[in-house]
């Protein structure tokens, strides 16, 4: 393992000649690696008893198992559109004490399935079922079924084929990670636990910017050893998300010109067999793309997040679905997605970018952290190059809902949304200013003032232009956390402090379509007349909409992590404050958000160039000696 503050670019990384004429594209597990996953997430048992382990499964007499799931299935409408693979043959070791029937089986768009092979198999050997990939176009996907016909059934190494390119391009992996030390060695010890997976990998990145070091970690320590030399051990300044995941880029680009890099987040649950998978697909890619995983719910494994993710610019929302048919917020125990999805971006809990896609946009921007994944997804996209969310891959991070908007990463959630906008041909500032003022007025009027000022300080770190980024984020990371720091709702205190007695109001009803800004004025006014309920009252996380809490003077809400509660106050004065000045920015936006756009667009080369990240971790660097 090296261990390192400064670049490890003499670390080489280049092709290898394909060992077989055959690449695996996938495998067939039966369980997942971890007791919080079901495993009917990778193959259901129809009926009879089985016994299973990870790549081997034992049916009784009778018994049925199939692998149309999650994770048991192969995305062959993907695989169709995106690749130069032509047909896929799915291979099984059977060991049989009397017959087994074998099928291979295939869905389309809407979800009609069709038998494409089948074999029935005496005693102990392997079963080979092809299928081409020709008739997925729209969707579907295939899967295999075995039934134990007269007696018990043991179905192991289940491996889905392609015919492999003549060389097989490096994989390394890069995990940012910032004080979350005991999950990133959790992540770590999951890659290191498949050795399959362990031997594809060319370099592993751990890029650690906290101040409670994963080294010290005794599992870490205990997993290190089985990567040998592959594994770089960073330490660097926190540049946040954008510096950690752009240092893993940086130094996989220096150490060979076709490397494909797999941005992971630290904090997963890790699925090795994805690393597997996506790898495979880069492989077989008539183009260059990236390719992301899917994202599965920590807290709540059997869901999925979205079958494939877009972004709204007009109004700097993100995480909206791409077609209103894809899955989202879904059990995929009880609904699979057939119909093959185009993404806009991918997150990077988990997503795969070639060394080409890095030489023809350049890197990531210096943005810390937020909206770095969509803007670089957009900007591959304005280049021709896709951006591919492959079904059949994924791991669990955690569920975004149990996050509160009211926090410092508020700031760089809407300063880079507009920077990612304004990079966009299609910037409208007029719409923005708007949406902005729209959503700052609700926070005024939701007694969070703390919220309020953070937006504001982000449109005016907008309003800075590319010198912003000149250091990364550190100078606006110590700014918000400071002036943060006056408003007292921004804290989450515990729940233990509400007063006794207080009431639980439930949300009113919203307001009428097309009545919103009508009530926002209504609010707006009473505010400014101090014509408000009294408080105190609690109201849930679920309740606390702006109409609802706009009512009171005060207010317990509960934090969305459910760890606590904020407690909110009218302030006559900070209402005034805070809406003056949202007069003031928002004239200033107007006026000068053109040319800022201008600014960033013409400072994009540079920003995004590798001169720029090395002049920021040598900076980094310096301070921190």
């Amino acid at each position: 393992m090296d261990t390192a503050n400064a670049s490890v670019s003499d670390v080489e990384l280049t092709e290898h000649r394909a060992v077989s004429d055959r690449l695996v594209a996938q495998r067939g597990p039966f369980t997942g690696t971890s007791p919080i996953v079901n495993d009917d997430l990778y193959a259901v048992v129809k009926r009879g008893g089985s016994t299973r382990t990870r790549f081997a499964l034992h049916l009784h007499a009778g018994a049925t198992v199939h692998t149309n799931t999650f994770f048991g299935r192969f995305p062959a409408s993907y695989w169709q559109r995106w690749t130069t693979a032509a047909e896929v043959t799915a291979t099984a070791r059977i060991d049989a004490a009397d017959h087994c029937r074998a099928q291979l089986l295939a869905s389309d768009i809407g979800g009609h399935r069709r038998i494409i092979a089948a074999e029935v198999i005496t005693g102990s050997g392997t079963v080979t079922l092809t299928a081409k990939l020709d008739k997925f176009a729209d969707g579907g996907a295939l899967w295999l079924q075995f039934d134990a016909l007269e007696g018990g059934v043991t179905v192991a190494d289940i491996e889905w084929t392609v015919a492999s390119p003549e060389t097989v391009r490096p994989v390394a992996i890069a995990i940012c990670t910032f004080n979350r030390a005991d999950d990133c060695a959790n992540t770590v010890a999951a890659l290191a636990s498949d050795e399959r997976v362990l031997s594809s990998l060319d370099a592993v990145y751990v890029v650690d910017q906290g101040t409670d070091p994963v080294e010290t970690r005794e599992l870490f320590q205990q997993v290190a050893p089985k990567f040998g030399d592959r594994l770089h051990y960073l330490r660097q300044a926190n540049l946040g998300g954008a510096g950690g995941f752009s240092r893993g880029l940086y130094e996989a680009s220096a150490a060979g010109p076709h490397a494909d890099v797999l941005l992971m987040d630290d904090d997963v649950l890790c699925e090795p067999e994805s690393v597997l998978r996506l790898s495979a697909f880069a492989n077989m890619t008539t183009d260059p793309a990236l390719i992301g995983a899917q994202m599965l719910f920590l807290y709540n494994p059997n869901y999925l997040l979205a079958s494939g993710e877009r972004a709204d610019l007009t109004t700097l929302r993100r995480g909206l679905p791409t077609d209103k048919y894809g899955v989202r917020n879904s059990n995929v125990l009880k609904k699979l997605p057939e119909r093959r999805i185009d993404a806009e971006y991918n997150g990077w809990w988990s997503c795969l970018i070639p060394a080409e896609v890095v030489r023809q946009i350049g890197m990531p921007l210096p943005v810390f952290f937020q909206w770095d994944d969509v803007e670089y997804s957009l900007r591959a996209g304005r280049a021709g190059i896709p951006t591919i969310t492959l079904p059949s891959t994924g791991v669990w991070h955690a569920d975004f809902y149990w996050k509160d908007v009211d926090g410092f990463a508020h700031y760089f959630s809407t300063r880079n949304g507009l920077i990612t906008a304004a990079l966009d041909p299609g910037f409208a500032p007029t719409s923005l200013a708007k949406q902005l003022s729209r959503e700052i007025s609700h926070s005024i009027v939701s007694l969070q003032y703390g919220l309020a000022h953070t937006q504001l300080r982000a449109i005016e770190g907008f309003l800075e232009g590319p010198n912003a980024l000149a250091d990364g984020g550190q100078a606006a990371l110590a700014m918000i956390n400071k002036e943060r720091t006056r408003f007292p709702e921004t804290i989450t205190r515990p729940v233990s402090e509400l007063p006794a007695g207080v009431r639980f109001r439930r949300a009113d009803p919203p307001p009428k379509a097309g009545w919103d800004d009508l009530v926002l004025a209504k609010r707006a006014a009473a505010h400014l007349r101090g014509r408000l309920e009294r408080g105190p009252v609690a109201i849930s996380y679920e309740d606390a909409r702006w109409w609802h809490v706009g009512r009171f003077d005060h207010v317990y809400v509960t934090d969305a992590s459910q760890a606590g509660v904020r407690e909110r106050k009218y302030d006559r004065e900070l209402a005034a404050e805070m809406g003056g000045r949202l007069a003031g920015v928002m004239k200033r936006f107007r006026a000068e958000a053109p040319t800022v756009a201008e600014a960033f667009r013409a400072e994009m080369p540079t920003l995004t160039s590798r001169e720029n990240w090395t002049r920021l971790y040598e900076q980094m660097n310096q301070a921190s000696s």
